[in-house]
């Protein structure tokens, strides 16, 4: 009897030291609750502002251990819509985006490292593939909020911008020596699952 008591303990105390399991998301792309958007000066005048249509991902997230996220996102590069049909198959030709050989962008996380002053803000490192290349980047994220949707699931969201250099992902066209950089806006809300 004895040492099935201690046998039964040893049970109920691994259990409870066992560390909280973080919650996996789907990026809702379906309902049109996620967005890729981007922006980058016009000869230095204006703004022109895009988005890609399609793209999927998921993500997991410990409110206990934030720094546990993880995050995968896939990008239809064929999908980028500027409202210029002209413009877009140009961005889809071999001069930008060469969605011919490389049909899709993906970003991979490595690490996310919370904000110190605040839970909700962090920067969330991994790895962009796009036109070929890999490289680091690093999102600014922020969450936006969290809680039950009105059918019965789980929701939770996010904001981050990250500066890409269009060189390092060998898109060297001439725009003007301000349209350098393109800036990324994401806006993501995921369905727990």
């Amino acid at each position: 009897m004895k040492t099935q008591l201690l046998a039964l303990s040893a049970i109920v105390g691994s259990v409870l030291a066992a560390p909280a399991v973080a919650d996996d998301y789907v990026i809702d792309t379906e309902g049109q609750h996620a967005f890729i958007q981007f922006k980058i000066k016009h000869l230095g005048y204006s703004w022109l502002l895009g988005r890609f249509n399609d793209f999927e991902g998921k993500f997991s997230y410990d409110e206990a251990n934030p720094g546990n996220a993880s995050v995968e996102v896939t990008i239809d590069t064929a999908s980028v819509d500027t409202n210029h049909a002209e413009r877009d198959k140009h961005l889809r030709s071999d001069d930008f985006l060469n969605t011919g050989e490389y049909p899709e962008a993906s970003f991979v996380s490595t690490r996310y490292v919370p904000d110190s002053d605040d839970e909700n803000e962090g920067t969330l490192y991994g790895n962009f593939t796009l036109n070929g290349v890999t490289k680091e980047i690093a999102i600014e994220v922020e969450q936006v909020g969290a809680g039950e949707d009105p059918w019965g699931g789980f929701r939770r969201g996010f904001e981050g911008e990250v500066d890409l250099t269009l060189a390092d992902y060998n898109i060297d066209y001439n725009l003007g020596p301000e349209a350098k950089e393109v800036e990324l806006y994401l806006s993501i809300e995921g369905v727990r699952q």
